[in-house]
């Protein structure tokens, strides 16, 4: 019985995979093989080209998908999380000095990336939904984008209310997506089977070896075929590797390969459906159904990664690398689900702008390319630390391994730079513009931090300074938030300054690890000091989102201390523009700008308001 409940619920999470990892990778037979043959790069549409184009979108998925991220990369959690940013963190815990600067440096960028993946994905997926009404009805022509942008705009409107009822039909409508695509693709490839020949490596040598540099330039548009492919890892901690696993080999791979095969003979028999290859599988009496359920998998791969980006600033946040922004939990059930509001109306709008300025699939192709290729470079990198330092792999069989998918990687994304004119300056822009703001907001801290550490005071010399200052004790009870080891510089303006200390005093510094969960047996760690001093530490992981008066709540209960005498004690960084300084103008005005919005720190830790009492320091930058 017991094992018949787990089958059950491993084909409930492969189902439910099926819509959140790969809504992304399984809409891309929409566009991918269209842009190939009518992009910046478009190449001769024959036989032989087709072929060519095939056996490179076959040998893609498997090697770039099933090798590298199923076999492989997925394996690289993170205690069950996968994604950048956690391999980062799991890859940079025994490094230190310049590999952990250029590791830091390439997972920023990354994570920009990710947000103009973010941007992109729903733009593209979307539009090239819509254009199948085109083939459909003639009424629609004129009017793709406008209703486009409409649907986009719902879409992000709607995101506030969480995605828990909607989510739980993302599967399912996948599901049907997957078969309905997989099916026609196999009619299709029935009027002509010699596209099976694509399965053989040779004929994308051949490709290469006839058309030279233009073949070359095809894999601009060849990559588009393995967009998500970071969504797989990303959203790997939702669902586990074993539900992925199977949904992919068991549902979405086939489906795709039957898709594409489908697409390639039709275009054999009649190069003239080059229009919209997708759409032309289908009969014209079930074109607007097919249109529906296009606009269906679209919504919800594009539902998938506007909730990664909401997750990836979560998870930047937590690690330090952006301010603190505010961030709505929008399921009780499910932490993992949030809603950023500022992240997704500036994804929204930039979307919007997207289909505004390209108009047509094919033209935005361009700018997806690289967004994706970056990204799959720089995991491919970090993966490189993960074989050597986590499973002490020896140099020669990593470099081999790492080696074979650099090529692949390297090749498409070195191909994508051809495109910039043609889209691609979109996301190497967006992403120079966020990594520059995490790069700012990281130098800004240590600035800050090391100008207020000069006045810290260790934990050790904390009772000569006491006796030093004191006049006399008061009645209640204390908590002052430490950023560091060091006594907290708003406890010593209130010693130096009221001359008085509590009757019980707790410095409580909240920790975020590099780890995505922290277990709540270990979550806390009390010293007990002299005087009714307390030094207390909770500790988060990056996937958490910190609660600090539950936390302290539990610790109070070890030490005998009654919650509702206590008092917050926060102290804020008021910064102030050095005009004597003449270096690094640009970068302390930035700053000093993205402090101004942080977000309070109290609302941060979920401290109430009324138990708070703020102390101010001044800090010129």
């Amino acid at each position: 019985m017991k094992k018949k409940n787990n089958v059950s619920r491993q084909a409930a999470l492969s189902i439910g995979a099926l819509g959140v990892v790969f809504g992304d990778i399984g809409t891309s037979p929409l566009y991918a093989l269209k842009a190939c043959f009518s992009g910046h790069h478009a190449i001769a549409l024959t036989s032989a080209n087709v072929l060519g184009v095939l056996s490179l979108i076959i040998w893609s998925l498997l090697v770039v998908i099933s090798l590298k991220y199923v076999t492989f990369v997925m394996a690289a959690d993170n205690k069950g999380e996968g994604g950048i940013f956690a391999l980062y963190e799991l890859v940079s815990q025994n490094k230190s000095g310049r590999s952990v600067s250029v590791m830091l440096i390439a997972t920023l960028i990354g994570g920009a990336l990710l947000y103009g993946d973010g941007v992109i994905t729903p733009a593209i997926s979307v539009l090239s939904a819509i254009e199948g009404l085109d083939i459909a009805t003639t009424l629609a022509h004129g009017y793709i984008t406008h209703i486009s942008c409409a649907i986009l705009l719902i879409l992000f409107t709607f995101q506030s209310s969480g995605t828990d009822k909607i989510g739980r039909l993302f599967g399912p409508v996948m599901f049907v997506w997957f078969i309905v695509i997989g099916a026609f693709g196999a009619l299709s490839m029935l009027n002509n089977i010699v596209v099976l020949e694509a399965f053989s490596p040779l004929h994308a040598v051949r490709f290469f070896a006839e058309n030279g540099i233009a073949g070359t330039l095809v894999l601009g548009a060849v990559v588009l075929c393995v967009t998500g492919g970071e969504a797989l890892f990303a959203d790997m901690g939702h669902f586990g590797r074993r539900p992925i696993t199977l949904a992919w080999y068991f549902v979405a791979l086939p489906s795709l390969l039957l898709n594409y095969l489908g697409q390639g003979a039709l275009l054999i028999n009649n190069p003239k459906l080059i229009v919209n290859p997708f759409f032309s599988l289908f009969p014209k009496t079930i074109l607007l159904p097919i249109v529906g359920l296009a606009t269906l998998a679209a919504i919800i791969a594009s539902q998938a990664i506007i909730s990664g980006a909401f997750s990836l600033t979560a998870q930047a946040v937590h690690l330090g690398f952006i301010p603190r922004i505010r961030i709505f939990q929008t399921s009780e059930l499910n932490p993992g689900q949030v809603y950023v509001g500022s992240v997704n109306w500036i994804m929204a709008a930039l979307s919007i702008f997207l289909v505004i300025s390209f108009k047509h699939s094919e033209e935005l192709a361009g700018a997806y390319g690289i967004a994706i290729t970056g990204t799959m470079v720089i995991t491919t990198y970090l993966f490189w630390f993960y074989l050597r330092n986590i499973r002490k792999w020896n140099v020669v069989p990593a470099a081999i391994l790492i080696s074979f998918f650099a090529c692949f990687d390297l090749g498409f994304f070195i191909v994508n730079f051809t495109k910039i004119d043609g889209g691609g300056w979109f996301p190497i822009l967006l992403a120079s513009i966020v990594a520059y703001i995490m790069y700012v907001w990281l130098w800004g801290r240590e600035e800050v931090y090391d100008h207020v550490m000069e006045r810290g005071l260790h934990i050790t010399d904390l009772e000569s300074e006491i006796e030093k200052y004191i006049l006399a004790k008061i009645p209640g009870e204390a908590v002052f938030l430490a950023a560091s080891d060091y006594i907290p510089h708003a406890f010593l303006q209130h010693l130096r300054r009221n001359r008085v200390v509590p009757e019980k005093l707790i410095f409580l510094q909240v920790k975020t690890l590099n780890e995505p969960y922290v277990d709540s047996g270990q979550r806390i760690f009390v010293k007990r000091l002299k005087n009714n001093v307390s030094w207390m530490t909770v500790s988060y992981g990056f996937m958490e989102k910190p609660n600090v008066p539950v936390s302290v709540f539990q610790a109070w209960n070890q030490i005998g201390i009654r919650k509702e005498e206590c008092n917050y004690y926060v102290g804020r960084v008021f910064i102030k523009y050095d005009e004597e300084r003449t270096d690094h103008k640009i970068k302390r005005k930035l700053f000093i700008f993205l402090s101004s919005i942080s977000d309070n720190p109290v609302d941060y830790f979920k401290i109430p308001e009324e138990l708070v009492v703020t102390i101010g320091t001044g800090v010129k930058l």
